[in-house]
């Protein structure tokens, strides 16, 4: 019988769960999506049914086996990706939850966290977690629940529960309770987790009130973790990687050394930098985390996100109703020859990284008599490439700082990243070029590559480098001063957001 050499990658998303089954050379042979609900009991409180994420997330998987006319048996190996952050606590006898899980973007925690502000404990957390204080960050949402749900903290230290990232709710669920764990580019997420030594830190589980007896074990992101029960998809599979959903970009681009860097485009815009086995904190507001890691020894990235990306687009549509179909924003765009003078800022939620302007509030500004549709929405795409060139220029002043060089290409990856326009844009910004590959769902493809090597069908990250293709680069054609001058544009623009 022959050795299996197909990939199924589990891609949980925060508004569906994928399942692509990949072949030895990264190609994608299926792909199969469900989405989930959304739940809002109240507002700044996002909300998902646990249940239904596992119930959507092997559904996707028998169905892209189905689809990609293989069985069970020709998988060698599960990678595992997801949504960060997300936090779920269920019962370890019945496999129940005890709580729906409070995803990544809820911030009933933030009165927790300004008090840990107020006690001076930034430091202390930046220095051992590479994390600001914030409620975006999985130790705050544990904690609320152990302090709000009847009976959860008394059952938390009787060893009664388990608390875990959608990954370890996923392996739970696949071994059948036989496995609780979690890889380190998630664990890095939680505040919880000294990501110098990859161990959970017992200052940190005191400041946050946490027992050490709900966490799972930590392990590199190329691993056998456990096998799946047989029942559930027809053999009894490894699952051999697991990394949070932009490390798994990262991995998936390729981007196993130190100055390599990645952008998806994707509702919001992730940016991160490997920066190789340094510790690197930022003195321009990205945040220190740990990359996906093929073995025991630290890894970390450098880390800024853009809140608004091709969310702005959405806006176009259904907003401001200037397009009908997301699709058709390339074509208004490119119907003027530039902005015209406009700029669009859309801090519709605030602004992220590299500003940290929580109250800034979108704007567009420019207009004249002569500004049409069309240039809003040129403008409303250049945006997009304006923030993203914002964070680089930040990641770049951190790699100086540091002693290394600024990024010399950026790997592209998410939805946004097949509109030519924008992608020539960003190039133009940022005077380098930009790559776009030929597989653009990275974050999938790196937690294939990640169970790929711990089961063999990889021998190393020189097989994945090489096996990486570049679909088309976007070499920059405006001039550097122009470039600057649109950056000084930008900027203005921003100030504006906050005046006042």
């Amino acid at each position: 019988m022959s050795t299996p050499t197909y990939l199924l990658a589990l891609d949980q998303g925060t508004s569906s769960s994928r399942s692509i089954v990949f072949d030895r050379a990264g190609g994608i042979v299926a792909m199969a999506q469900r989405e989930f609900r959304q739940i809002y009991p109240q507002p700044g409180w996002v909300e998902h049914d646990p249940m239904e994420i596992w119930r959507s997330q092997l559904a996707t998987a028998k169905e892209v086996l189905a689809k990609a006319g293989i069985a069970a048996r020709d998988i060698a190996s599960i990678g595992i990706t997801n949504q960060r952050e997300t936090t779920v606590v269920w019962n370890r006898r019945t496999g129940e939850p005890l709580y729906n899980a409070i995803v990544w973007q809820d911030r009933r925690a933030e009165p927790t966290c300004a008090a840990l502000r107020e006690r001076g404990l930034e430091g202390t957390f930046r220095e051992k977690t590479g994390l600001i204080i914030d409620a975006y960050f999985s130790g705050t949402k544990l904690k609320w629940i152990l302090d709000h749900v009847g009976g959860a903290r008394e059952a938390a230290s009787r060893g009664e529960l388990a608390f875990g990232t959608v990954d370890s709710w996923l392996m739970w669920h696949l071994t059948g309770g036989a496995v609780h764990a979690t890889d380190v580019s998630n664990a890095s997420r939680t505040l919880l987790l000294d990501v110098r030594r990859n161990a959970w830190d017992d200052e940190l589980l005191q400041l946050l009130d946490v027992p050490r007896e709900v966490l799972p074990q930590v392990f590199p992101s190329s691993h056998v973790y456990g096998h799946t029960k047989a029942e559930l998809l027809g053999a009894s599979l490894p699952i051999g990687g697991v990394a949070g959903d932009q490390q798994s970009a990262l991995f998936g681009q390729a981007c196993f050394r130190a100055g390599l860097a990645k952008n998806t485009y994707g509702t919001g815009c992730f940016m991160l930098t490997h920066t190789g086995a340094q510790f690197q904190t930022s003195t321009n507001g990205l945040i220190t985390t740990s990359a996906a890691q093929p073995t025991a020894q630290t890894e970390f990235a450098l880390e800024g996100s853009v809140f608004i990306g091709g969310a702005v687009v959405q806006w176009l549509r259904d907003g401001l109703n200037a397009i009908k179909a997301s699709s058709e924003v390339q074509s208004l765009a490119e119907s003027v020859p530039d902005a015209g003078g406009v700029m669009f800022v859309p801090a519709f939620t605030g602004l992220g990284a590299p500003y940290w302007k929580a109250e800034a509030r979108g704007a567009i500004v420019g207009l004249t008599r002569g500004t049409t549709v069309a240039h809003i929405a040129r403008a409303a795409l250049e945006s997009i490439a304006f923030q993203s060139a914002a964070l680089l220029q930040a990641m770049g002043r951190d790699a100086v700082a540091a002693g290394g060089a600024p990024v010399s290409e950026l790997r592209v990856d998410g939805g946004a990243c097949v509109n030519n326009l924008l992608m020539q844009f960003q190039a133009d910004l940022l005077g380098i070029p930009v790559v776009r590959p030929k597989v653009i769902e990275t974050t999938a493809l790196g937690a294939a590559s990640l169970a790929g090597l711990s089961c063999g069908v990889y021998s190393g990250l020189g097989e994945l480098e090489r096996q990486w293709q570049v679909e088309r680069t976007f070499h920059p054609t405006m001039s550097r001063e122009r470039a600057q001058a649109l950056m000084g544009e930008w900027e203005h623009a921003v100030r504006q957001t906050v005046a006042g």
